[in-house]
């Protein structure tokens, strides 16, 4: 199943030198795991609370995949050159099926308050 990486920055210092060294080197640690970027900054559009600076997105087969890029020792090599300058929420997220249907989940909410 994919998943994804998800971060929204806030309170971005823009061309920090830090940053810069980071985006230089962060698609290299996306290609030994398959990730790439869906959304790296772009236009912004919120709805509904509060509006971070930027959002990312990087697509991942699987959580398997995730979870070894994010531990893995290259990007954990990087990542305080962004996470020192940028205030982020990140987190990874399975992603759902083709097939996926909301019902699936209302079953799973019922279940859990049942139980």
């Amino acid at each position: 199943m994919t998943a994804y990486a998800i971060a929204q920055h806030h309170n971005h210092p823009g061309a920090h030198p830090d940053v810069i060294a980071y985006l230089e080197r962060v698609q290299d640690t996306l290609a030994p795991y398959s990730g790439r970027f869906l959304v790296h900054g772009g236009a912004l559009e919120v709805h509904e609370g509060e509006r971070p600076e930027s959002v990312v997105v990087i697509e991942f087969p699987g959580m398997e995949q995730a979870r070894a890029w994010y531990a893995s020792e290259a990007y954990q090599e990087i990542l305080s050159l962004r996470t020192d300058h940028i205030d982020s929420t990140a987190f990874l997220v399975e992603g759902v099926g083709p097939d996926h249907h909301p019902r699936r989940r209302i079953e799973e909410l019922r279940r859990a308050a049942g139980a």
